[in-house]
């Protein structure tokens, strides 16, 4: 272990049973390994089973970004243009739709309101632009309950005709239905699945060999938990009626397949770092790409985002807060994330499996934080 990094391994093994029963940490320096660990038990209950540097972890909303950079290469070789309207790919975006509240997925039966009052009650879909939908600025809401449809085609379909939550442009809401339409609009206009698309552009290039999604053949068959045995479960899932292991824990996803533009990959701390570093050192997509993805191009109060990515943020709640103004990254909802700090050299994966005790549990944000402080502090030094 390089000793410099003690009191990041202290919070990862304090975390331990507390925040998530198992985790791995990989720490990049000027594109070399730094450190890295991995900590408790697929089965907390027995210790039988030690997570290992080769565990996968369900990235969540991580996958976002894979997406993104799938997307960012089409753009590069002229499939698509980031001021393009969606409807030019997915053509079902070609009509108003009205502004409505939308279902909180962490509260059920509650709905979020986002739009002002005396603003627009409709918004006309095909002004919404691939721009949009990266900087989640679309209108778009930020989640509906696509599982709820009896078939995957049915959950496209609600994704393809959803109704609006504020006007284009007004605001910076995260949406998952925003990136949902990406992943459809990437499958368009390659001809191919959304999994085949991101490892030929994005995974077969940097030689992430683990790295991969795990299809849902039928989320209610309990069988398909033995698929992948060295995958860290997640949440006993009142949908499925079981725990979750070797499969999508997002709905969703599950309910798409396993495979969608905003949820499904699972990977290793080391491969996340590693296509992180693409982000530093280029060799996926052009510098210039790079720029773009990484500049602020909307803002929201104190949230920032780049192209897929989220910028650093002047909350000291944020995670990405303890790294220097121009870092980037993401998070995902199962306890994942990934963070890049471009004038140090810095990259950071820190893959959990939080959600094992339940969605509701929040010990993840600061621990976030004080993880990437004690980084910060060990680089400075």
């Amino acid at each position: 272990m390089n000793e410099d990094f003690w009191a990041a391994d202290a919070i990862m093994r304090a975390g331990v049973g507390s925040v998530f029963p198992a985790a791995q940490l990989v720490i990049l320096c000027d594109g070399g390994p730094a450190f890295s660990a991995s900590y408790g038990w697929l089965d907390p209950d027995t210790r039988q089973q030690p997570t290992g540097p080769h565990t996968l972890f369900d990235l969540a909303s991580v996958s976002k970004l894979y997406t993104v950079a799938a997307f960012m290469a089409l753009v590069e070789a002229g499939s698509a243009s980031l001021d393009q309207p969606v409807c030019d790919v997915l053509p079902e975006l070609a009509e108003t739709r009205p502004i409505q509240a939308y279902e909180d997925p962490l509260s059920p039966g509650d709905w979020v309101v986002v739009d002002a009052p005396g603003s627009e009650c409709a918004v006309d879909a095909r002004q919404v632009t691939f721009r949009h939908l990266l900087t989640h600025t679309s209108g778009l809401p930020a989640w509906r309950p696509l599982y709820r449809e009896a078939s995957a085609d049915g959950a496209r379909r609600m994704a393809l005709h959803t109704f609006f939550s504020y006007p284009t442009g007004a605001r910076v809401v995260y949406s998952d239905i925003g990136l949902i339409l990406l992943g459809m609009a990437i499958e368009r206009l390659t001809g191919l699945s959304l999994a085949e698309a991101i490892h030929r552009s994005v995974l077969a290039p940097l030689a992430l060999r683990e790295t991969r999604y795990l299809p849902v053949a039928d989320p209610f068959d309990p069988t398909e938990e033995a698929v992948a045995p060295n995958v860290a479960p997640t949440e006993f899932c009142a949908w499925r009626g079981r725990r979750v292991a070797g499969e999508v824990h997002d709905e969703n996803a599950a309910r798409l397949g396993g495979v969608a533009g905003h949820a499904g990959l699972f990977s290793t701390g080391a491969e996340v770092a590693r296509f992180g570093h693409a982000f530093l050192a280029g060799g996926l997509v052009s510098p210039e790409t790079i720029a773009q993805m990484t500049r602020e191009q909307a803002r929201d109060g104190d949230i920032r985002r780049g192209l897929g990515f989220a910028l650093w943020s002047p909350d000291p709640e944020a995670s990405g807060n303890p790294f220097g103004p121009g870092a980037f990254g993401h998070t995902g909802f199962t306890g994942t994330s990934l963070w890049l700090d471009p004038r140090r050299g810095l990259g950071v994966a820190a893959l959990t499996n939080r959600v094992y005790y339940g969605r509701g549990a929040v010990g993840i944000a600061a621990l976030r934080v004080a993880l990437h402080r004690a980084i910060v502090e060990a680089t400075d030094t």
